[in-house]
């Protein structure tokens, strides 16, 4: 080949590779489009935990997309209310938040089942009802009449049963207890004569300090001492009947999640669901350090009784089958929900129970 024939064959090359730059360029940029969203959270950022579940979305949507699509977060309050996120994303107002699920029984009683009912599933087999069961199906089935589309975001494990100012050793210990409580477990309470209260987060202490409610449920120890409960009151009961795997969404209005790339749509799903392996990760490891400083700071910690606990149980299953009745969305996922958790502690019974009832027994006698 002679030299003017190569130099000629070379600039053809050049060009070639030069034109498939210059198309690429603008397909990558239709493909990752700078797109900035808001997200409230129902959570003050005081708790790194639960308001970290957001900034986790946050980080982990901007990482994988060099940047280009931003989610700022904003505290509980900073431009919506706790306790109004979901409807804020519903009405278009923002895009995202970060909230739970039950904080709208007052629209619907379904919105509890996307959070936690009382006697529900534990963590990990409210993991696998949503993931492998037909949790997130149903629920996006519901979510979407109210202009949503939910991905679990965050779970706390089986939360703690609250703060008491008086001791509760019976049913009746419970007759006329202004309680801070979420969900459908207000409503399961009130059946023991507890007058339900419905408090965002950041509300409870100076609540409890002024004596507006006499005992308080929120997460866990280490929410629960950053929040300084136990300052107001002395008793911490467990375990949380209501909240054996609660979950924390993120919601996105529907419509401009369905308006994003492909890309961005499985990206914010693969976040939310990072965030949900993360959370529950930050509470296993800062509870247990956190029980203990209670404890040392004079909290006295009670169980609920048996009695307790099949008097509350009898009054869900009453609840249940009243909302069932009238209600069809909550009728087919609950039973949905409950034949998964039936099978589901079946097994557990051979596998997580027996393993960590051993194992309990040794960190008991010392030898952990």
């Amino acid at each position: 080949m002679d030299r003017r024939s190569f130099f000629k064959k070379a600039a053809v090359t050049g060009a070639g590779a030069a034109a498939a730059t210059t198309l690429a360029a603008p397909a990558i940029a239709q493909s990752m489009p700078k797109i900035s969203w808001r997200l409230t959270s129902s959570f003050p950022k005081s708790l790194d935990t639960i308001f970290g579940g957001a900034e986790d979305i946050a980080k982990r949507v901007a990482a994988a997309t060099d940047g280009n699509f931003t989610i700022q977060t904003f505290a509980a309050g900073e431009i919506i209310p706790g306790l109004q996120a979901a409807d804020a994303v519903s009405a278009g107002t923002v895009e995202m938040c970060h909230t739970c699920s039950y904080y709208y029984v007052g629209k619907d009683p379904t919105f509890a089942i996307g959070t936690a009912i009382p006697f529900g599933p534990n963590a990990r087999l409210t993991n696998g009802w949503f993931y492998q069961g037909n949790g997130n199906k149903l629920l996006n089935e519901f979510y979407a009449t109210h202009g949503l589309q939910g991905f679990i975001a965050g779970n706390t494990g089986v939360q703690m049963g609250g703060w008491f100012r008086k001791e509760i050793n019976t049913v009746d210990d419970f007759k006329g207890v202004k309680m801070r409580i979420a969900g459908l477990a207000g409503r399961v309470v009130e059946k023991l004569g507890v007058v339900p209260q419905q408090i965002a987060g950041g509300d409870i202490y100076p609540s409890l300090e002024k004596g507006t409610i006499d005992a308080a449920e929120w997460v866990g120890p280490y929410d629960d001492q950053k929040l300084g409960f136990y300052k107001v009151a002395k008793y911490y009961y467990y375990p949380a009947f209501w909240e054996g795997g609660p979950v924390i969404h993120a919601f996105v209005n529907k419509q401009k999640f369905e308006a994003l790339p492909k890309a961005y749509q499985t990206i914010i799903e693969d976040a939310c669901a990072y965030a949900n392996t993360n959370m529950m990760a930050k509470y296993d490891t800062k509870n247990p350090i956190a029980i203990k400083e209670l404890v040392g700071q004079g909290t006295v910690l009670r169980p609920f009784s048996q009695e307790i606990l099949e008097a509350c149980f009898k009054a869900a299953m009453e609840v249940y089958a009243d909302i069932s009745a009238k209600n069809e969305w909550f009728k087919k996922i609950y039973e949905d929900q409950v034949a998964y958790k039936r099978e589901g502690y079946l097994w557990n019974q051979l596998s997580e129970y027996t393993y960590d009832t051993f194992m309990m027994i040794q960190q008991r006698s010392g030898k952990l």
